[in-house]
């Protein structure tokens, strides 16, 4: 009669093993749940970081939603954007170089670009800054020198804009006056710069 023990360790450990598998799954679970709460808060600390950042293309405006943004917010924030440009205290720098050391992501990247405005008195905003590509080919990450086997391209994205559909100077065939009137029209600016083979 040697079948009964070994009958009764064969039971016991398919318990343990039954048990060890249901604990392991309520810790993934908790785990999942933790990871859920965790990414939110991961989201929470990067708004945080960007409502904070210096660089007014990372910046996001406090308690604005990230899923759209109001047309007076948006032309507020080229607003401000321009400002900083105008009244910058850094040299409008036309090297071709990465400066680690700047808060500006435009100056870090390996196709850097400066921003030049886009002034449009047809146009509302009448000034949008734009980017222009200070590097003809791109920075090798290695040497931080210039390397032309590569080449720096501009991004460009469209945008909105309210755009005047007749000038006041210029009078109607039938000599009426014109009236200030803006239709919003989608205008392709250059917003950053990168890199291609």
């Amino acid at each position: 009669m040697e079948w009964p023990p070994k009958l009764l360790l064969f039971c016991a450990l398919c318990i343990f093993f039954a048990l060890d598998a249901t604990i392991e799954t309520k810790e993934r679970s908790k785990s999942a749940k933790g990871k859920k709460r965790g990414s939110t808060k991961v989201k929470i600390q990067r708004l945080r970081a960007q409502e904070s950042s210096p660089d007014p293309v990372l910046r996001v405006i406090p308690g604005a939603s990230t899923d759209y943004t109001l047309v007076e917010d948006y032309e507020q924030s080229i607003h401000n954007m321009v400002n900083h440009l105008k009244n910058s205290s850094e040299p409008l720098d036309s090297k071709c170089q990465v400066n680690l050391r700047l808060w500006m992501s435009n100056k870090r990247s390996l196709s850097p670009w400066a921003y030049r405005i886009n002034h449009d008195a047809a146009r509302i905003p009448v000034d949008i800054p734009e980017a222009l590509c200070l590097c003809a080919g791109c920075i090798n990450p290695f040497t931080m020198q210039e390397d032309r086997t590569l080449v720096s391209i501009p991004i460009y994205s469209k945008i909105p804009v309210r755009r005047l559909l007749c000038e006041p100077s210029k009078t109607h065939k039938k000599k009426k006056k014109c009236h200030k009137e803006y239709k919003m029209v989608m205008e392709t600016i250059a917003v950053g710069c990168t890199c291609i083979f």
